[in-house]
């Protein structure tokens, strides 16, 4: 059995394409809410510094994009409307 498949999965697959949709557990839209957080906090270095704020800003969906790789029912992977 692969990690992807089983029962706690914390993201949902998306139906067309390739990636993760919707959180359906706790923990994804925890994951979910702290991306949203961490960024909301970080646009307030833009009037300082961009750089800093791009940095923290490719860091930060780089880790969701992970987590969410490593979270997802099914893995990523391309996906035609079928039913998984």
């Amino acid at each position: 059995m692969n990690s992807n498949d089983r029962d706690d999965a914390w993201f949902a697959p998306k139906r067309y394409g390739f990636g993760a949709g919707l959180p359906i557990s706790w923990q994804g839209w925890a994951v979910l809410i702290l991306y949203v957080l961490v960024i909301a906090a970080a646009s307030l270095l833009l009037p300082y510094s961009r750089i800093a704020f791009a940095g923290i800003l490719v860091a930060a969906t780089a880790a969701l994009i992970l987590i969410a790789a490593q979270t997802t029912r099914g893995g990523f992977r391309w996906r035609w409307g079928g039913k998984d």
